[in-house]
This record gives structure tokens, sequence and C-alpha cells, in this order.
């Protein structure tokens, strides 16, 4: 039932207080006018008693406790979802503002999402190509799986996210898959960046798969905090629904955490570590939690976040928390950026949990799990050797520690460094492994067996 108020306690910046109010609920959808007919959202974000605090979606520059009516619509936050949003580009409420018009549809869906029986959740097997080596042989990307992008400030975690968005293919038991669409979501990003992946989805002939929702810095505040979840909600209409392969890409979401502890000071709530609200966990997961596949529906939702870690930070609350909540993560170094290796991935600190049972034959190739597991064996010894040679100078070193290096140097300029317009599949990628792995000798070679050095290992390259 549908109540309104007229008299208020208290407006302060985006809040309204008021007292004396009964039968409503957490994330009750709230609508805000003025005396000069001026309406905006709002939505319940504290209840004690029968006081209620309003976060409004906007200023409440014009409004007082004289001149606001405040309707409480008796819903949750609800937007309508139809296939007609494949190509379309919405703001961090889920308002049209591309100039397409409204959608129009008999469903209304709760950007809270929907809650999954772990019993009917299906475990992640096949794998999605992305055509960049480094992600594919070495921190191989599952459909239904959660793997961030750790990054920092400067570094070009909006190009990788475009260049995976463009190339990601899906192959289910090795075949591939047409339905497949991508859902964007930006948040609290800059307007020349939102252009960037706008262009970058035109040119790349992809925008009638993407969904975009995107909060921009200068929006308000509580939009940033649905804005994610608006999303997330069409991924699972569009995946469990239309059964669509849906990759979910979201950035950034330290905008995100820094928007749930602005509300938090303004909720006057006991901040945690670094000012953040305590259930800075609790509420991640509800966002990354939501990727997976089901039983008895054929589409699946794959998410990739972006976050930039402050000072690159790894230990930060929200990388350190998302690492707990994720199955991995892509790690970009700022060395490799600074040494103009594109992308700068740090294979050695990167994972992904679901990989092992992703890869292999069946899915990849035979000697893919072998072939990573020694790459990352040999990398991480370049890295003890290069550190000997600036104690003791590389002229110094053996022969083996020699060979050691240029593999190191091998492995970052061919494997690691490819262009933003390549797209190598999952063989050519191999192949490149087993190039580059043979310029260490076969003694080297501990993590490979036998029949697999014979049946790929070139000799001679």
């Amino acid at each position: 039932m549908k109540k309104e108020y007229l008299v208020l306690d208290k407006v302060e910046g985006a809040l309204i207080e008021l007292s004396k109010v009964h039968a409503v609920g957490y994330g009750e959808i709230v609508q805000v006018e003025n005396n000069l007919g001026e309406k905006k959202l709002g939505r319940v974000i504290k209840i004690d008693g029968d006081k209620v605090v309003v976060q409004v979606f906007g200023s409440t520059l014009g409004h007082s406790v004289e001149n606001t009516k405040v309707s409480f619509e008796g819903r949750p936050f609800e937007i309508p979802l139809s296939r007609d949003i494949l190509g379309r580009t919405f703001n961090g409420i889920g308002m049209p503002i591309d100039k397409g018009g409204d959608i129009y549809s008999d469903n209304f869906y709760n950007v809270n999402g929907r809650p999954i029986n772990p019993v009917s959740r299906e475990y992640p097997r096949d794998y999605i190509q992305t055509g960049i080596s480094s992600i594919d042989g070495l921190i191989t990307l599952i459909r239904g799986q959660k793997l961030p992008i750790f990054s920092g400030s400067g570094l070009p975690h909006n190009e990788l996210a475009a260049q995976i968005v463009r190339q990601a293919k899906i192959k289910v038991k090795g075949e591939e898959r047409n339905n497949f669409s991508i859902v964007f979501a930006a948040i609290g990003v800059k307007h020349d960046e939102a252009f960037f992946f706008k262009e970058a989805f035109k040119k790349a002939g992809v925008q009638n798969k993407v969904v975009m929702y995107i909060n921009y810095a200068d929006d308000p505040i509580m939009e940033r905090i649905i804005a994610p979840r608006a999303a997330l909600t069409a991924a699972e209409y569009l995946a469990f629904e239309e059964n669509q392969h849906v990759l979910v890409i979201m950035t950034d979401i330290t905008s995100y955490g820094e928007a749930l502890r602005e509300v938090s000071s303004l909720r006057e709530e006991v901040p945690s570590r670094r000012g953040y609200p305590g259930y800075l966990y609790s509420d991640l997961a509800s966002l990354y939690e939501r990727a997976g596949m089901l039983k008895d529906r054929e589409g699946s939702v794959t998410l990739i976040p972006i976050l930039t870690m402050p000072n690159d930070d790894i230990t930060h609350p929200i990388p350190d928390l998302t690492g707990y909540i994720t199955e991995g993560q892509i790690v970009l170094s700022r060395e490799l950026h600074q040494k103009n290796i594109y992308p700068p991935i740090n294979v050695l600190p990167s994972l992904s949990r679901l990989m092992k049972d992703g890869i292999g034959e069946g899915y990849t190739r035979d000697d893919h799990p072998d072939i990573s597991n020694q790459l990352f064996s040999a990398y991480s010894k370049v890295q003890d050797i290069r550190a000997l040679a600036q104690i003791v100078g590389e002229d110094d070193l053996s022969d083996r520690d020699k060979r050691y290096m240029k593999f190191g140097d091998a492995f970052e300029a061919n494997f690691v460094t490819q262009s933003y317009n390549e797209n190598r599949d999952i063989d050519n990628t191999l192949e490149l492994s087993w190039k580059i792995l043979s310029l260490l000798s076969q003694e080297e070679l501990d993590r490979l067996k036998p029949d697999l050095i014979e049946k790929y290992m070139k000799l001679g390259d």
C-alpha cells in the first residue's frame, strides 16, 4: 500500500529523516517531491523503530522539512527488462540515456537479485577464450567464474577490459557458442572513460550485444551503489531467462567501495578498516556471488570486476576482501607497464582457482596443465636470478642462470606482450609457450611429462 508523509524531521545532504512511519521495508523505493513539483527517487537505508532514513538519488537542494512530500511505494527498487535492452545504454538506476526510448515490459526485476539455492548451481567447467596469451595460458577464465582485475591508477585496465570484450569467445564442450552477450557497468567513471568504452564496442562491432549501465563521477552517490546491482540483474535476466552466456565487466569497484564508505559516514555508522563500513565484505559478496550457472538453465553469468588499488596496495580492504570472495585474480604490474609491456599482467601473483577444471584434454589441449605449471615454475626462478644479477652482475652468472635470464626476457617480450588488436587462439598460445621453453635445457623442464616433450617440443626453434 502506498503511503505519503508531509512532515519531515530533518533534511541533511542527500538524507531525509522522518518519524512515525509504519510498515515500511528496508530498501523500499521512495518518491520525494517538493512544492515545485520536482520529483526524485530515493531508497530506505535505515529503520530504527518508527524512524526512517531515506537516501535520495540526487541533491536535496530546494527541499525542506515543510515543503517536501515523501511517498513510500511499497516495493523494492525494480527495473523493467526485456531482450530489447541489448545494444542500449542506461544510467546507474536503469533509466535510458541513449535517446532510444523507455524499455516496455510486463516484467520488473528487483535489483537485489534472486537468491540462488547453492544445490542448484552448476560447477564451472568450460573456458572462455580471451585471445590474450597470459590469461588463456596461465590464468584461464572459466564460464561462470568471478575473476577480478587488480590494477592501479594509470594502468591500462580499461584497454584490457575492452580487448577482452572484443575478443572473448565462449566454448561449451569444445564448441563455440553464438548466444553470447556483454553487460558493462561503469561505476563513478569520468566521461572520457565512458566514451572510450562506447567507441571500443562500436569499432569492434559488438555494440548490439552490449548492455551498458553508466554512473558518471558527477552523478549522485546513491546511483553508484545501485548501478552494479542493476547491471547484474540485467545479466541474470539474459542468462537465466534468455539463455545467453553473459560476460559482466564492472569498473571501478574501488569507486563503489568509496560510495559505500560515504553513505556509511552519512548514516553515522561505526567505521571499520580505513573508514570502510564493517559490512564491506558481505556487501561485496552480495555482488560477486551473483555470478555462476544453474543446472536447469543453459545460460551463465561470468564476472570480471576491475578495481584500482590505492597506492598499488594489494592489502587495501577492497582488493583484500575481494580476493577472499572471488576465484582468483589478474594482477597488473606497474613495473611491466613502465617497460612498455602490454598487457602488463604480472603472472606470478595472478591465479585462476577454477582453471584446473576447465583446461586439458576435452577442453583446451592435453599439454595445457603441464605447460602452464612449467611456465610458472621457470618464470619464478627468473625473478630470483634477476635479484642475484643485481648483486653479482650478469657476467658472473652461470650458463644455466643466463639461459633463465634469456627465457625471462623472451617470456615477457613474446608471450606476455601482445598488441591491443592481436587475438591469439589457445593453440597459438600453447605453441608459443613451447617455443619459449625451448630456450631452456630439457633437464630444466621438470614439470613436463617426457611424452609431452616428445610430442610438442620442436627442437631447433
